[in-house]
């Protein structure tokens, strides 16, 4: 982000930033109308005030019923829609306890959880300004937010580098506090540390290539699975400003 344009400060929120900026060939995207974020559970009270300033209109919680019980989001008082889109079938646990790949990962949440985006996609579009968060804001929300991006015509590269954004956004206390619980739980596991901590460029890179290997592009993939052509047209004017230069 711009010094122009900083990340919101929001005390006690993980990983949240706001969307906007990223190029999309003559144009890019606007800025306070979409925002990305991990779960909302330690704000505190200037946190809260502040997530209030960003005068969000929804709040799209991808998180498993447990999850959200065991960390409820610190958002009394604040007057929004929240709109809950459980996007894992299993538990995050299981996918520690099978030492899933991060590939592997998206590539369930692609095949398995398609519903679920298009249902993001239409909660993006009914209202803005827009939070999407999990519990970290980097798997979830990442291949949701990136594959929105990527059907609105932003720029592949830029959709690449805002889902890299977020391995240097998770502090190292919070990783080395993490990886110690999970390393208790799973001590041979290989994917551990990636799943936790990492979000590679490299890796969705390949993910948006096996859905345009797939389905001819992320427009494609969210039309196959019930995104009319109105709602797509929608995205880009919701999403997209023309430069004035462009």
């Amino acid at each position: 982000m711009t010094g122009e344009h900083p990340d919101p400060v929001v005390s006690g929120a993980l990983n949240l930033r706001d969307v906007g900026g990223l190029r999309a060939g003559s144009a890019s995207t606007r800025y306070g109308v979409l925002f990305r974020s991990g779960n909302l559970a330690r704000l505190d009270d200037a946190g809260t005030r502040a997530l209030a300033e960003l005068r969000l209109r929804r709040i799209i919680d991808l998180r498993a019923d447990d999850e959200v019980t065991r960390e409820p989001s610190r958002i009394a008082g604040i007057e929004v829609v929240t709109q809950r889109v459980p996007l894992f079938l299993g538990s995050v646990e299981s996918f520690f306890r099978d030492d899933l790949s991060l590939a592997e990962l998206y590539r369930h949440l692609v095949d398995d959880s398609s519903e679920g985006v298009v249902a993001v996609v239409r909660g993006i579009l009914a209202d803005q300004p827009v939070l999407v968060h999990c519990t970290v804001g980097k798997d979830r929300t990442g291949v949701t937010i990136a594959l929105a991006l990527a059907a609105a015509g932003v720029d592949s590269d830029a959709v690449i580098a805002d889902y890299a954004r977020t391995e240097g956004l998770l502090p190292a206390k919070r990783n080395r506090r993490v990886l110690q619980l999970l390393r208790s739980m799973h001590p041979d596991a290989v994917h551990l540390e990636d799943l936790a901590t990492r979000s590679p460029a490299p890796v969705m890179q390949a993910m948006l290539e096996d859905v345009e290997r797939r389905y001819g592009s992320a427009q494609e993939y969210l039309r196959a699975h019930g995104l009319a052509d109105d709602e797509i047209a929608e995205l880009r004017r919701v999403l997209l400003q023309r430069d004035p230069a462009g």
